[in-house]
């Protein structure tokens, strides 16, 4: 099937063979024939595959097109006219990628001898400095190690490209030199013009490109070496505005961060990570401006020669072995093209209106203050006030829309259910003494782990509405969010850890599950004698969990004395613990069995609230970062956080907290001792 050329000249060869009226001389010399015809149809042959490797390129060229474009929608919809790349940026999957959507200019033995075929090998040079064009600010979110090995990685895909469209210029696989040569050969008065050929333009084209794409490559060394430097400077003057901000908002005993002193040093900050971000740094760069002009010069130029092409496409002037696949490569990184240059473009103008010799004439007392946190080099002019006053906006938005996700299941309990001074954080752990089998796992206390095991007795008592459980579900599961989020920042020693997991995992089985260390919540509410009272049932239910506690501690004691500590044996056995303490406080209170779930989520409320008066501090931890590449996102988060909790912060500050010594205020065990012996 793939072999007709060759077996229908064969069986014509054979036809004549057996003529007698043929000349065996002629024959013979007709059999010489035989294997260019056959390796003609083995190059048909393995052409076949070609048309799919041309679908291949367009859609490597369309992914990068449209990480380009989702790095154009994040800048306008962030309002940052530099568009810092967030999506489309230089490393191991996107330079495959790349070397994919290069393969035309790329391959060496490939005729390309059709107008489209030209143009389409054209213009993925042009797509190719689109793309470097916007890939430069990407290198400032590197650090050193990322930088070179990136660099290198990009250089070499450059190079050879560069080197292999100066080999095809040279063979003719671009100027068109063998197709020239055989018109002017077999047919003379064909006018080459006529035919849409010119064989010096192809080669002018490609010139003006490899030279373009040399120029970018030593733009972004330059720019690498600059990024190093600069991030040293900026760096430096970081580090004297953090310590300065810093100060303002050190607590002493008995004092608060309000959400004005909050907003204030989120705002600091802000303008800090803006104003030193290294993609900032890089856009407002003389490199940025020349890849700009770079990115312009190769939109017109390929723009004229796609116009110049309309006609052949029309005529189907594509005769290379990728077929009309040539045509969709054309169109989607002519697309690329394009649009690939609102980006650069836009940081040239931009970097215009970012810098400006200003006067402190007209300038508002807010900026006047923020100005001091502005990072820059000491040559570089000041920051535009439009540009200080887009960096405050741009905050106040990001507080706006986590205002918008605020906690208000959460806060809702804590207004309803806790008490002055927040007792439930004492009142939930009164067990003095402790049995001997409970004395073999020691560990240190933590928020989240109490509130998870009052939850899941809570939601196992018996007579209680579903919808007061299912409103305690949401709350506690707003809150354990945050109650976590102040545990990973102000919790961090080693000894926090295994009881910060094991609080974790056993939330996910209480709330996803609806278990207690494999038991079913509605399996333990079953047992109780349903013909009892409700102090009665309820009391079964807080003895069920208790002795299930001993039997898991006992489970966990032997597992640890046979192979060692093991970690799901020592998750169980906190949890357990955990369980059997707070069981034993309720059974030795009488009083509260009569309105336990009440007791309960005001327990659980309490110890929530106290966690969470240490929102400010976590908020003002967030702000910093000591990676100048995770500086940005840091402080975006702190300016969230602080969207989502300030009416909390606010409900919070209005209770009566302990005068306790700020150090102290992170750690339950510190509040027991406090509350305890005031």
């Amino acid at each position: 099937m793939g072999y007709n050329s060759t077996q229908n000249y064969l069986k014509l060869l054979a036809q004549l063979a057996v003529n007698e009226n043929v000349n065996h001389d002629i024959v013979s010399s007709l059999i010489g024939y035989v294997k260019p015809i056959y390796q003609s149809d083995l190059n048909n042959r393995y052409s076949e595959p070609m048309l799919w490797i041309g679908l291949y390129i367009a859609l490597a060229s369309l992914c990068c097109i449209l990480a380009m474009v989702a790095d154009l929608v994040h800048g306008l919809k962030s309002r940052k006219p530099w568009f810092p790349c967030k999506y489309f940026s230089v490393n191991a999957a996107s330079l495959s990628v790349i070397s994919v959507a290069m393969k035309l200019p790329v391959d060496l033995s490939g005729s390309m001898p059709g107008d489209v075929d030209q143009v389409a090998k054209l213009g993925s040079m042009a797509f190719m400095c689109t793309m470097m064009a916007n890939l430069l600010p990407c290198l400032a979110t590197m650090d050193s190690n990322e930088l070179l090995t990136n660099i290198i990685a990009l250089g070499v895909l450059v190079i050879t490209m560069v080197v292999n469209v100066c080999i095809q210029i040279e063979t003719g696989v671009i100027s068109y030199k063998e197709d020239a040569h055989l018109l002017k050969t077999v047919a003379k008065k064909y006018d080459l013009e006529s035919l849409g050929i010119n064989k010096y333009r192809n080669t002018i084209i490609a010139t003006l490109y490899v030279t373009l794409l040399l120029v970018l490559l030593i733009i972004h060394v330059c720019s690498s070496l600059a990024i190093l430097k600069s991030k040293q400077i900026i760096e430096s003057k970081y580090q004297q505005g953090h310590e300065t901000a810093s100060k303002d908002v050190r607590q002493s005993t008995g004092s608060v961060l309000t959400i004005e002193k909050l907003k204030q040093h989120v705002s600091d900050y802000w303008v800090m990570s803006g104003s030193g971000s290294p993609q900032f740094i890089i856009a407002c760069s003389v490199t940025t401006t020349a890849s700009g002009v770079i990115c312009c010069l190769t939109t017109i130029m390929h723009t004229l020669t796609v116009s110049w092409s309309i006609s052949a496409m029309l005529k189907e002037h594509y005769d290379s072995d990728y077929k009309w696949s040539t045509v969709v490569i054309l169109i989607v990184q002519f697309i690329g093209v394009i649009l690939g240059t609102v980006a650069p473009l836009s940081r040239c103008f931009a970097t215009l209106s970012f810098k400006a010799v200003l006067s402190s004439f007209g300038e508002t007392t807010e900026n006047l203050e923020l100005r001091r946190y502005v990072l820059q080099h000491e040559n570089e002019m000041e920051l535009a006030e439009r540009t200080l006053e887009g960096f405050s906006k741009s905050m106040n938005r990001l507080i706006q829309k986590g205002e918008k996700k605020q906690p208000n299941n959460l806060k809702k309990l804590i207004e309803e259910k806790s008490t002055p001074g927040f007792q439930g954080v004492k009142k939930f752990d009164n067990s003095h003494y402790v049995p001997a089998l409970l004395s073999e796992v020691e560990y240190q206390e933590c928020w989240s782990l109490p509130v998870v095991t009052l939850t899941a007795i809570a939601v196992t008592l018996p007579d209680i509405e579903k919808v007061e459980v299912d409103s305690l579900l949401k709350s506690v599961r707003e809150g354990l969010e945050y109650v976590m989020l102040v545990e990973e920042n102000l919790n961090t020693s080693g000894d926090y850890v295994s009881v910060h997991k094991a609080a974790e995992t056993l939330w996910q089985e209480v709330d996803v599950c609806h278990k207690w260390l494999g038991d079913k919540l509605q399996d333990i509410a079953s047992q109780v004698n349903t013909t009892a009272s409700q102090v009665e049932r309820t009391r079964q239910i807080v003895q069920l969990f208790m002795e299930k506690a001993k039997i898991k501690i006992k489970e966990g004691v032997s597992s640890m004395d046979i192979g060692g500590t093991n970690g799901d044996s020592e998750c169980k056995s906190i949890c357990a613990n955990s369980m059997s303490r707070v069981t034993r406080t309720i059974i030795n209170d009488k009083e509260i069995e009569n309105e336990l779930f009440k007791e309960l989520s005001s327990w659980i409320a309490d110890i929530m609230a106290a966690c969470l008066t240490n929102l400010p501090q976590v908020i003002a931890m967030k702000c910093h970062s000591s990676e100048i590449e995770k500086r940005e996102a840091c402080v975006q988060a702190a300016a969230r956080l602080l969207g989502e909790t300030k009416e909390m912060i606010n409900t919070l500050q209005g209770h009566d907290i302990p005068r306790m010594s700020p150090d102290d205020l992170p750690f339950i065990d510190k509040w027991l001792a406090y509350l305890s012996d005031p």
